[in-house]
């Protein structure tokens, strides 16, 4: 398998975005288990602005190693974020990358941001990403490859 140039960390997560506003997971939608609450260091690309490295508490499935966002909360938490840095990016496509880790994330806040090269040396991206869908409750739409 080529090694992606972007990350030196080897892929860690599986990762879902709940685009359901009025419907939310505490079950893990792969094995029913009951999901807790974790912060994240999201690594996120907006669309002509760049990546940014977002602080978010997510549901998580210990066991499946799932990241549950729930869309309309992120997207809130973009929208509070560029309204100081840049307005025109509110509105913009993005895409969650990643996780960054924790450690490196806490380290970098208040301060300028470095290089693009050596952060994403503390980034790991998701080995998978499913779609839900509700069809008399929750389950993927497509299986995570493992």
């Amino acid at each position: 398998m080529p090694k992606d140039n972007l990350h030196t960390l080897p892929p860690r997560f599986t990762f879902t975005l709940n685009p359901y506003k009025d419907f939310r997971l505490s079950r893990c939608p792969l094995c029913r288990k009951l999901t807790h609450m974790r912060k994240f260091a999201l690594l996120i690309h907006i669309e002509g602005w760049g990546f940014l490295a977002l602080g978010k508490t997510c549901r998580f499935c210990s066991p499946c190693e799932l990241i549950i966002a729930h869309k309309d909360e992120l997207e809130d938490e973009l929208v509070h974020a560029f309204e100081r840095i840049n307005p025109e990016a509110i509105g913009q496509p993005y895409h969650v990358y990643g996780t960054v880790e924790k450690s490196r994330w806490k380290k970098s806040l208040g301060r300028e941001p470095d290089e693009l090269a050596e952060s994403l040396k503390y980034v790991s991206p998701f080995k998978d990403k499913i779609n839900l869908t509700i069809r008399g409750g929750w389950a993927p739409m497509e299986k995570p490859n493992r």
